[in-house]
């Protein structure tokens, strides 16, 4: 299990040292690159994806109590830690509560669990994808206010999260060809996030890694798990959507956890050390969460 986790992350790791190598041989613009990748790419990947995956209703219904309550969780833990430690809960928040449930969560739950637990995890994925560029957008822009709901609705990704759900769910017919243009561009979205990460890295002085990206990947990995296990007890889940649960609350840090922060300005490293680090001890810390999974 141990070489086939190292097997799925690899390519991620690749594309991410690919960014690093460019941008220490030629430096391109970030804000740029995130812009390109947050306002076209990812908005196309995320409507292809909810109109060609298999999402009920009653499916959404049966986990989206199970998100909104590791989500709740992971944010008390995050903004009590950032307050504790005095430091800026608005980019340091979403790589606490917002996990790579897509790039690297569904590969991982196909090879575990085949097709049964990839669909869980694709409906998990598309439910967070919403909450990222909504929920997402008004931690960052500091709490319920005009301007945060401004920056939720002018984002491309939200829209294509709203029409892609309604497209899928009315069985709205979309032509192939297009169908087909958009998932071909939308398969550009996750290689361009990780090379994106990776430029970003080339940029980085030289400095001791900071204490709290270690307290972020705690809560991340540990109270992620444990939020997990809180979500099935309450909703009294077993079997095979169980453990795909409880291991989704330990996976690594989302890369767009870092690359939204970004997107708005935020200059912090932590976003982006938090989400390096836990995706290199993802290699151990996702067996592991298997592991403990099957014998809660």
């Amino acid at each position: 299990m141990l070489l086939q986790i190292f097997i799925i992350l690899l390519p991620l790791f690749i594309l991410i040292s690919s960014g690093f190598i460019m941008g220490r041989m030629v430096r391109l613009s970030e804000d740029t690159l995130v812009r390109v990748l947050t306002d076209f790419f990812m908005p196309i990947l995320v409507f292809s994806s909810l109109c060609n995956s298999p999402v009920s209703l009653s499916n959404m219904i049966d986990l989206s109590g199970a998100v909104f309550v590791m989500v709740i969780i992971t944010l008390a833990a995050a903004l009590v830690y950032a307050h504790l430690a005095g430091i800026d809960k608005r980019p340091f928040t979403p790589p606490i509560i917002f996990m790579n449930s897509g790039f690297l969560g569904i590969p991982v739950m196909q090879l575990w669990g085949g097709n049964q637990a990839m669909n869980i995890i694709i409906i998990y994925d598309q439910i967070q994808t919403f909450l990222i560029f909504t929920l997402g957008y008004l931690i960052l822009e500091g709490g319920l206010s005009i301007q945060g709901i401004k920056a939720s609705i002018r984002s491309p990704i939200l829209w294509a999260v709203i029409i892609g759900f309604l497209a899928n769910l009315l069985n709205l017919p979309i032509p192939k060809v297009l169908l087909g243009t958009l998932s071909f561009a939308g398969s550009a979205a996750l290689p361009l996030a990780a090379f994106v990460l990776g430029h970003s890295l080339s940029g980085r002085k030289k400095e001791t890694v900071n204490i709290h990206v270690f307290g972020g990947i705690f809560l991340r990995v540990v109270i992620g798990f444990i939020s997990g296990i809180i979500a099935v007890k309450i909703f009294g889940l077993t079997g095979t959507i169980k453990t795909v649960i409880i291991v989704i609350g330990a996976l690594p840090a989302a890369i767009f956890a870092y690359i939204l922060p970004a997107r708005l300005g935020f200059k912090s490293s932590t976003p982006r050390e938090i989400v390096i680090i836990s995706t290199i001890l993802g290699i151990v810390t996702i067996p592991l969460s298997f592991y403990l999974a099957e014998i809660i």
